[in-house]
């Protein structure tokens, strides 16, 4: 697969998340209580688009550094904006348009500046940290659903989910799935970072619903966005050696930090509020 290839899978995942994040809003709108909302078909359509953008971001994760893919499905935020402008009348401020037009221009120059990646050899030690990591972060998150802040637990979310990234960034494929299923399965049980990308998933997804639930849509997102891109960003370099094209680093690292502006701006635009979920879950 291409860098270019993988590029066009980021931007699918943040168009997915976008897309997304409307239906399930629209859904959730259009149900008598909480429980027909879950079970409305835009609300299923939008989850639906959520978990393909899911497995998007991890097949571009196969070929494209961790801060390249982390900030282009973040992305998806100033997609949720437009469409919620357009779809359910949502207020679009002017900050908001300001925000998304450096979104744009950020996404561009990180194109630009990530090149192709090779396949990560992950060592063993670091397979087994990240789905250690994805286990000691879930388990603070346990913690944090009973005394912590929603802050808290919006922090924990973006690490989970950095840690996700980082999981599939280490991740090989089983060389030959079609062919040898059972092989396949078995490396992929056996695989410590599977267990840590389903952990962390998962705990993610539960820390997120949380802290929207008990918090501000705005600020929760806002950090949830902030960790998400600059964590595993910065493990990204530090221990799968994710690089930068020749001459592109200042370039790279200011919009990567452009980008997690664009994000705190959008996590408290209207229409992000709009599409939070009626169950108080993300979508």
């Amino acid at each position: 697969m291409t860098s270019g290839l993988a590029l066009t899978f980021a931007l699918g995942a943040a168009l997915g998340y976008g897309v997304g994040s409307v239906l399930q809003a629209v859904g959730a709108r259009r149900g008598a209580s909480t429980l027909r909302a879950l079970g409305h078909p835009l609300y299923l359509a939008g989850l639906g688009c959520d978990a393909l953008a899911w497995l998007a971001s991890l097949v571009a994760l196969q070929k494209l550094p961790v801060y390249a893919v982390q900030s282009v499905t973040a992305g998806s935020l100033a997609v949720t904006v437009v469409i919620a402008r357009i779809v359910l009348g949502a207020r679009l401020r002017r900050r908001d348009t300001g925000a998304i037009l450096l979104t744009v221009a950020a996404l561009t120059v990180i194109s630009l500046a990530a090149g192709p990646e090779p396949p990560v050899a992950a060592s063993t030690a670091l397979r087994y940290g990240l789905a250690v990591a994805a286990v000691l972060t879930a388990a603070a998150g346990v913690a944090a659903l009973r005394v912590a802040r929603p802050i808290v637990a919006a922090t924990l979310a973006g690490v989970s989910w950095g840690i996700t990234a980082l999981c599939a960034r280490a991740f090989t494929p089983p060389t030959d799935p079609l062919g040898q299923p059972g092989t396949a399965l078995w490396d992929l049980l056996r695989e410590p970072v599977s267990w840590g990308l389903v952990v962390s998933g998962v705990a993610g997804t539960i820390l997120y619903a949380h802290a929207l639930r008990h918090g501000q849509v705005g600020p929760v997102t806002a950090v949830l966005w902030a960790v998400e891109i600059v964590v595993p960003s910065l493990a990204g370099v530090l221990l799968l050696g994710d690089g930068v094209r020749a001459g592109w680093l200042p370039w790279a690292v200011a919009a990567t930090l452009a980008t997690v502006a664009a994000a705190v701006v959008l996590a408290s635009s209207p229409g992000t509020a709009d599409t939070a979920g009626a169950d108080g879950s993300p979508t």
